[in-house]
């Protein structure tokens, strides 16, 4: 289970993905990217999503602002994590927060060290968002680092139809196994040192199962 959390907290979407927390699903901000693909994950940690240029975000709603200084803690947390990715907070600077939006931007730049996106609410915050991943797809800095055999979506969607597979698991096999064909022949050890001895299991089954071996 620990390894499956690390596997998420370091996990890259591919060109065209962002990787989102499981909490964001039915939200406006979801339903309002265009062009990109979601994958969903539970085990992000304290960020909100995960995006292809190696950075993440934390969203800080007017809600939170407005609440108190709890969404603070948040922050620390969220700096603290240790995390690989540029860390990015995105907050919602609204007629009700507007007032306080100067503290909370002096708090992530000057105590945390992090950089403040302000956006005026979840659709503006998706228009962000859709144009760094489409910004990171035309620099595409993944290819000089990683086969883009591995980023293919089609190859991507094929792997989580597999029980138990979910995007951040899906993601770790086609790190490891450079080709459909490599995956679906690997054993049960193979695979389990990726993604644990359960899925493991389902995976090795599926693959028999549909080539009839």
């Amino acid at each position: 289970m620990e390894d499956q959390r690390t596997a998420a907290l370091n996990a890259v979407p591919p060109c065209g993905h962002v990787l989102s927390s499981e909490k964001w699903r039915n939200s406006s901000l979801v339903q309002s990217l265009r062009g990109v693909n979601v994958l969903f994950e539970s085990e992000l940690g304290v960020a909100d999503f995960h995006l292809p240029n190696r950075s993440c975000a934390l969203y800080v709603s007017e809600c939170d602002i407005v609440a108190g200084n709890s969404y603070k803690r948040k922050l620390v947390r969220y700096r603290n994590a240790g995390s690989s990715f540029q860390e990015l907070v995105v907050v919602e600077n609204t007629r009700l927060s507007q007032q306080y939006f100067s503290a909370v931007q002096k708090f992530v730049v000057l105590e945390l060290g992090l950089t403040v996106l302000p956006v005026s609410g979840q659709t503006e915050a998706a228009q962000l968002i859709a144009q760094i991943v489409h910004s990171s797809s035309r620099e595409n800095p993944f290819r000089r680092t990683v086969s883009p055999r591995i980023l293919d979506p089609l190859v991507l969607a094929v792997v989580q139809k597999v029980p138990g597979v979910g995007g951040v698991k899906a993601l770790a096999l086609l790190q490891k196994f450079s080709s459909l064909q490599q995956l679906s022949n690997a054993t049960s050890s193979e695979l389990e040192p990726v993604v644990g001895r359960a899925a493991a299991q389902h995976i090795h089954s599926f693959f028999n199962r549909s080539t009839g071996q």
